[in-house]
């Protein structure tokens, strides 16, 4: 399992971040930014009466500008928590989480619709984004590219009995979360201003229906 601080569990919590912006501080010329980000929650309700429930709670970042000692170079450690609900359901309900980030570099992401000019970059339509890399944020970006990543790494066997690897949390019943702390956005190539934003796709699965939901947190500078 490749996740730093990674917890996986089920749950139905609702909270609210409240934004704010502070500065800790190791010396003037190696001060972190810690931003507290606001999160969200979005409600659906699919065409067989179940009401799909997505939210992003306790969402903050802390961000070095320049790990590298250069322009180019940026480092964050990202925190949040997913959480879903699902009500009025008739029938087996269940779902899907994905959690991740999307990066740009001298690129607007703060909108829907956009695809990413780097080879495997983001491309998303508003509900389902596709993550050109499986999990780890080790990125390299030039000038209007962007990319975007899962959080999760699971390990578990496969069919065979081999190793797999799954980007969800897979949860039954109306309730499931995913929550993690300090996980790294490492971006490199980058000379211009770069941004990050999360997302948390889920794909919910009842008796009678089959769809995907996505959340979107507000986008952040790195720098």
């Amino acid at each position: 399992m490749n996740i730093r601080k990674t917890v996986v569990r089920a749950a139905g919590i609702a909270a609210v971040a409240t934004a704010a912006l502070g500065l800790f501080s190791t010396g003037a010329a190696n001060a972190d930014t810690f931003v507290s980000l606001p999160g969200g929650e979005l409600t659906k309700t699919l065409s067989d009466g179940t009401v799909v429930t997505v939210r992003m709670v306790g969402e903050s970042a802390n961000i070095n500008p320049s790990m590298g000692a250069t322009p180019v170079h940026r480092n964050a450690w990202v925190s949040g928590s997913a959480q879903v609900e699902l009500s009025g359901a008739n029938g087996a309900v269940g779902g899907k989480i994905f959690p991740g980030y999307v990066v740009g570099c001298q690129v607007d992401i703060s909108g829907g619709g956009a695809t990413g000019g780097a080879d495997g970059g983001a491309n998303w339509d508003g509900s389902s984004p596709s993550a050109g890399a499986t999990s780890g944020a080790n990125l390299t970006l030039g000038p209007g590219q962007t990319r975007s990543f899962h959080v999760l790494d699971l390990e578990q066997p496969d069919d065979f009995g081999g190793e797999a690897h799954k980007v969800r949390n897979a949860f039954k019943g109306s309730n499931g979360s995913v929550t993690w702390a300090d996980e790294t956005i490492g971006l490199t190539g980058c000379g211009g201003y770069a941004q990050a934003r999360s997302f948390v796709s889920v794909e919910v699965e009842t008796d009678n229906v089959i769809t995907w939901v996505t959340l979107w947190g507000q986008p952040f500078s790195l720098g």
